[in-house]
Formats: structure tokens, sequence, C-alpha cells
């Protein structure tokens, strides 16, 4: 049983974010060994993929279900082993709160590791078809959120525990997973995703409760795209641009 379980973990994990760990990490390598500092490079996170607005549209969403589906993998896979119910007013208040938590000494920590050369300047969106840009970016918030608090914690966490690892080996595997495919976006991003990924883990080690990481993912992420959007691409204030 124990040997099925590590074969599954390994294939789970490798169909989702572990590939993208290792992609991310050889993109910090190119990017540190590139003349110029990390803080004068930039990265985007969502890049229109087509110049039609239909088919730009489709390629969005279809990458966005990539993401749905991993999180449907690991519900699948864990049916009968974890108690999944709908979220309530609590998981939402919860989310709320964790959201502020990492979500305001986040961009703290961001801007302050972009003035010290730790990180790329992250651009959240570079998206140009108006009418679909809030709406796409709400939908691909979701998409991480969903996919990667399903897989990341609640699918990886309960593994390891059937698997009779602790809480503290549990939270390393599933925080450094976590850091690893950010890890693109500089040094400091993987750290910081470290410290995102050893909160939510503890928060479902002693809960159960996905929804509130699923919700206060989404509105971290749905704060910095469409906040960003509205600003019209504005980082001023931030002390990132001239």
């Amino acid at each position: 049983m124990k040997r099925r379980l590590h074969t599954e973990i390994l294939i789970v994990v490798a169909l989702t974010f572990g590939i993208s760990g290792i992609r991310a990490l050889l993109r910090l390598a190119d990017a540190l060994i590139d003349p110029r500092p990390l803080d004068e490079q930039q990265v985007a996170l969502h890049q229109t993929l087509s110049h039609s607005p239909w088919i730009d549209l489709g390629l969005q969403l279809a990458s966005a279900a990539t993401l749905l589906a991993y999180g449907a993998l690991a519900l699948h896979l864990l049916a009968g082993d974890v108690r999944f119910t709908r979220p309530d007013l609590r998981d939402l208040g919860w989310g709320a709160g964790l959201a502020a938590v990492i979500g305001i000494p986040g961009l703290a920590f961001y801007a302050t590791a972009v003035h010290f050369g730790l990180s790329r300047e992250v651009i959240p969106t570079t998206l140009n078809h108006p009418w679909t840009e809030v709406p796409v970016l709400l939908v691909w918030s979701f998409a991480n959120a969903f996919g990667e608090e399903m897989v990341v914690v609640m699918y990886l966490l309960t593994r390891l525990r059937q698997l009779g690892w602790g809480l503290p080996a549990a939270l390393a595997a599933s925080s450094a997973l976590r850091g690893s495919y950010h890890l693109y976006q500089g040094i400091s991003a993987g750290f910081g995703n470290i410290v995102m990924g050893l909160l939510y883990g503890w928060f479902y080690w002693r809960t159960g409760r996905v929804w509130p990481l699923v919700i206060a993912h989404f509105l971290i992420d749905a704060v910095a795209f469409v906040g960003y959007t509205a600003l019209g691409g504005d980082l001023s204030w931030l002390g990132l641009t001239d």
C-alpha cells in the first residue's frame, strides 16, 4: 500500500506542479546569469496569446482549465479519504483573514526584495483585449487557487499523513513544492511562497478545511491582477518604477 502511495504521489506531483518547479528553477538560473540584475528584469504572469480576442479567450480558458483539472484530479484520488464540504460563511471569513495575513506583508516583502535585487519586477498582466481582461483574470485567479491548494496542500498533506509523516516533514515538503514553481519570479518569490505554504499547510493540518485556503489565494490573486489593471499598470506607488 505504501509503495503504491509513493508512486501515486510522484506521478501526481510530476504531472501538476513538480515539472513546473524544475522549469522555474531553470528560468531563475537563466535570469541570474543574465548581465542585468534581477531588479532590472521583468516577468509577466499573464500574457495575450493571440491577436484575435476570441482565440485568446479560448486559449486563456483552456490553460486555466488545466489548473482546475489538477484540483479535480486531487479530489478524485482523495474520494473517501477526506471530508470535502461546500464552502460556507466561516470559510469566507477565514479566507479573508488569511488573505490579509499573507497579502499585505507579502506586498511589502516583494517591494523590498525588488529594491535589494532579489526579485524580478513582476507584471501581473499584459493582456490587451479590454472586454475580456477582467473576466479572464478572475478565472485565472480561481484556477490558480483551486489547483494549487487542492494539490499542494490537501492532496499532498493527506497522502503524506497516510504514509506516517509528521507535521514538520509534511509542511517542509508541501511548502518547498509551492516555493519551487514560483522561483522564476526571483529568489524572494520562492522564499515568500515557502512561508505562505507553511502557514496554509499548518492551517489545513489543524482544521482539515481547504476552502479558506482557496478563498484566500483567490482574493490575493484577484486583488493583484485586477488591481493592477484598474491602476493602468502603474507601479510607481510601490517605488518600483520611475
